[in-house]
Parts: structure tokens; sequence; C-alpha cells
């Protein structure tokens, strides 16, 4: 399937503003700096709602070309999806606790921090070639979220709890290993997008059903079964939230299936510029020095990261050869 320039702009700016407006949804759902609903409910509706847009979509695609469309039948296959789901089903959650105690603006810092895991577990697990630039572009862009994070010389020293920071690390460590494994299944073979998806969010469902089960059983129901009051405390904000969890998913498994990692990459970037800035507005976030200086380190690190290696910029000057290089004697055409 080509993709051409239009439609990767497209792919692009929507993820753009998906990513966005994540962390804002989630500050804007917070009522006194808590959650007033059952945050394990959000992924399980989000995955539910993948999971039918997804079997919809197969059933439309079956009923045009039934020979065109490739499913996999075979158990092997199949058994692989539930480890993403798995992997998805604790970091759907620690995005919740993460923010829980960082502003919407350092969680997007943050989030960016799994550009550094994924290129350690490209190379180490798919043995994918990281030149000298790209692990220092990584390095950078470390050195940018811890930046954007210094409060100053008064009082504490970074701007939020440092357990929102173990958090976040643990958040970009689930959400690579999580994307490296899910890339390498939608690329492994020619299957339908759509069943493929049928297969990784059916198991997140089950997946965080069982997990909401689970907890209501360690509570002993003291807030009943979550069947029938896991949707306690949702209002407008909560199901905006849902609905930007299933959109955001099924455009990365699009991305990760037909595109490259530069339009995640850019809307990755571009999210985490339009988050602090629409964080300043909507929620009173006081901009620093630190924070804008992180945010231009992070963007440059993503760029410089992924700049092509082995082609001059574009513009550049041309490459004049020295005396030495330069032929003493023309041959005569003539002769």
């Amino acid at each position: 399937m080509a993709i051409t320039t239009s439609k990767k702009i497209v792919a692009a700016v929507t993820l753009t503003c998906l990513t966005c407006s994540q962390g804002l949804l989630m500050e804007a759902s917070k009522n006194g700096g808590h959650y007033e609903y059952n945050v394990a409910t959000v992924p399980l509706m989000s995955e539910f709602m993948k999971l039918i847009l997804s079997s919809f979509l197969l059933y439309q695609q079956y009923s045009k070309d039934p020979l065109g469309t490739q499913m996999t039948l075979d158990a092997k296959s199949v058994l692989l999806f539930p480890i993403p789901s798995i992997i998805y089903l604790f970091h759907n959650n620690v995005q919740f606790y993460t923010m829980a105690y960082v502003d919407a603006a350092t969680y997007q810092i943050l989030g960016n921090l799994k550009i550094v895991t994924t290129g350690a577990l490209f190379y180490i697990a798919l043995k994918r070639h990281l030149s000298r630039i790209q692990w220092l572009a990584l390095l950078l862009l470390m050195a940018g979220a811890t930046v954007s994070q210094i409060s100053g010389c008064e009082g504490a020293v970074l701007a939020a709890p440092v357990k929102g920071y173990m958090l976040g690390i643990l958040s970009a460590f689930l959400s690579a290993t999580a994307g490296v494994y899910t890339e390498f299944l939608m690329k492994k073979n020619n299957d339908a997008l759509y069943w493929q998806n049928v297969q990784l969010y059916g198991f997140g469902t089950l997946f965080n059903a069982f997990r909401l089960t689970f907890d209501d059983i360690s509570a002993s129901y003291e807030k009943g079964f979550w069947m029938t009051s896991g949707l306690h405390g949702w209002n407008w904000v909560t199901w905006s939230i849902a609905v930007n969890f299933a959109f955001s998913g099924l455009f990365v498994s699009w991305i990760m299936k037909y595109a490259d990692t530069i339009v995640k990459v850019y809307a990755t970037s571009s999210a985490m510029l339009l988050t602090a800035l629409l964080s300043v507005w909507f929620f009173d976030l006081q901009p620093t020095l630190q924070l804008f200086l992180g945010i231009l380190i992070a963007c440059v690190s993503i760029n410089l990261y992924f700049m092509p290696s082995d082609s001059p910029a574009q513009g550049s000057l041309p490459i004049v050869a020295s005396k030495e290089e330069i032929p003493k004697e023309i041959p005569d055409r003539a002769r």
C-alpha cells in the first residue's frame, strides 16, 4: 500500500491533535486533583470501542473482497497477540497514575522518553543499527526532558514529585516495549490490518475485564461490581478520553502497518509543543524558561535522530575537490 505525502501530512496532523489532547483531557477530568471515576474502566471502554469498530471494518472489507482479505487462523499466530495486550493493559493504567502527580505539559515531556527506550529496544531486540549521531540524539532528548523539569533555585529542584517521574519512566518503557512488539506483529505477514486489530483489541478487552473483576474481588465488592457501577463518576470529559484512546490506538496501528516512524515522531514533538502552550491557556500553567528550553532541546533531538545520515542536507554547499584530486591533464576528445 503506497503512502503519499498528503496522506502522511494528514496522519501527522491527526495524530498530533489526538496525542496533544490526551494529557489535556486527563487533566480536565480531575476534580480537586483527584479522579472521581475508576480510571481502570477507561482503558476497558477504549479497547471495547476499538474492537467493535475493527470488527465492523473487517466485516466491510471481507464483504467487498473475501479473497483479498487475508486472515491467519493458526493458533501459534493468534497466541502472539495477548502479549502486547497485557503490556498495554499496564501502560494505559500507568498513564492515569502518572497524571495524578504531574501536569499535562510534563506528561508530554516524559512521554518522549519512550523514544529513548524504543531506540534501545530496537537495538537489543531487533538488532537495528543506530549511528553515533542517533545515540547522541537520544542522550540529548533525556537532557531536554530533565532540563524542562528543573524548577529553579528556590524550593524543590524538580517540578513534580519523584513518584511522578518514576511512573513516567515506567510508562515510557512499557510504551516502547508494546510498540516494538506490535510493529513486529503488524509487519510479520500480510494479514488484513482489521483482522490483526480484532485480535489485539479482543485480548485487550478481555484482560482489562479480568483486571477490573480481580480488583472488585480484592475489595470484596465494596463499590459494587464493575459491570453495574463501572461508569460511576463518568462525564463528557471521561467519554472524550475513552474515544481519544480508541482512535489514537487505531491510528497508531495503521501507522505501524503502512507508514514510517517519521510520522509518529513528528506528531509526538508537535503535540509536546501544543500541550505546553494550551496548558498555559486552560490550566494556568506558569510558563518557565526551563520548560521551553526542554521542549526546544527535545524537538531538536527528535529531528536529529531521524535525520538521514547518508545524504547531504538539501541546499548545502557543493563539495569542491582539493587540488590533489583534480587531474593534471584533461583528455582531449578531439584526439
